[in-house]
């Protein structure tokens, strides 16, 4: 759904810009109360998959394609305001190395993929989370429904920003059906990564899955053969915290990082070459008659290939595996400057004592 340059027209593309400012600024300190030594590096990696993952176009339809935003697994895995701000980080690697997504639209694309993604999804999430049974399950399950309406909410939120300020004479009524339409197909497929993902790190390591602090689960006993609940502790009527996996960061790391690499350097060959849901919407509509040539189209690493390398496999698969080195140090690089901040912010010597 990355918006090229011309579909909106500068005046509404100004003000999206601001405030996708704005938000960054307010999320830059709201990050500050997410982000601990456990998330920090946890950050950085999940700017890096969701990058290696929107490379997967998957096929939603005849002729259309559709990949992940991520918002709603960012938001789920480090925290709402460090979602915003992972989201962002790869909006702008995109836009900068690899011409996905106008410069002069930048405001409008971190606004509906990075802001309203992350805000709809984390509010209905936390939602189902208060209502479910507070089992690992629960959070899964939050997370497909949360994912899935993430996603028509940013084609609503594109209709809308169109209606104000595109640039073509198109009826809003056929925008809005269209995109909304296509768009739900593409949540399915939203909400089965993100459920998927969610689900697989809170199986390893469920203290790293920020939608999931503070879930409690009862311990589970072998009798005759049969896991029960175990009893709680005299006492105690509440069941105890669900044990840790006994694993380092450092192996969930890199173990992330391979799978990005894997992702973005291979499997990404057998994306779908259909156009997405946005490319196509405006093809069928005519929304993209004033569409402008990217500004940086002439970078080496342009249309995800790297200039120079004709084998179109090795081209894509080393654009790939730049993209997800390149996002995972801007990503981690800026987090591990948020955490620096908060640990100034609370040491001794940045405490002011009143006598």
């Amino acid at each position: 759904m990355h918006v090229p340059d011309g579909f909106i027209n500068a005046p509404t593309s100004a003000v999206t810009g601001v405030v996708a400012a704005g938000a960054i600024a307010v999320s830059l300190r709201g990050a500050r109360r997410e982000l601990d030594e456990r998330t920090a590096p946890l950050a950085g990696l999940v700017a890096a998959f969701i990058f290696a993952v929107q490379m997967l176009n998957f096929p939603v339809a005849a002729g259309t394609s559709g990949h992940l935003l991520g918002g709603a697994l960012a938001a789920i895995l480090v925290g709402p305001y460090t979602g915003v701000l992972c989201v962002s980080v790869v909006l702008l690697m995109q836009g900068i190395l690899f011409a996905d997504g106008g410069l002069t639209a930048l405001g409008v694309n971190i606004t509906d993929m990075a802001i309203v993604t992350t805000v709809v999804a984390y509010a209905l999430f936390r939602g189902l989370v208060k209502v479910l049974p507070r089992t690992r399950r629960s959070v899964t399950v939050a997370s497909f429904v949360a994912a899935l309406v993430s996603v028509p909410a940013a084609a609503l939120a594109f209709t809308f920003l169109y209606w104000i300020g595109g640039t073509t004479d198109v009826s809003i009524g056929k925008v809005a059906t269209a995109m909304i339409g296509v768009h739900l197909l593409i949540g399915i497929g939203e909400a089965v990564i993100t459920a998927l993902t969610v689900g697989a790190v809170i199986a390893v390591r469920p203290d790293l899955v920020y939608g999931a602090r503070g879930l409690q689960q009862r311990l589970k006993l072998r009798v005759n053969g049969e896991l029960v609940d175990a009893p709680g502790a005299p006492g105690r009527p509440e069941p105890a915290p669900a044990p840790v996996a006994a694993r380092s960061h450092r192996k969930v790391w890199i173990t992330g990082l391979v799978a990005s690499l894997v992702l973005a350097g291979f499997v990404s060959f057998y994306a779908s070459a259909s156009p997405d849901g946005l490319e196509k919407v405006a093809a069928d509509k005519g929304i993209d008659e004033k569409a402008e040539e990217h500004a940086n189209a002439d970078s080496p690493l342009a249309d995800y290939g790297v200039e120079s390398i004709t084998d179109a496999r090795i081209s894509g698969g080393l654009a790939g595996v730049i993209g997800v080195g390149v996002t995972v140090v801007a990503g981690s690089a800026v987090f591990w400057s948020v955490r620096r901040r908060r640990s100034d912010d609370t040491s001794p010597a940045g405490t002011e004592t009143n006598v």
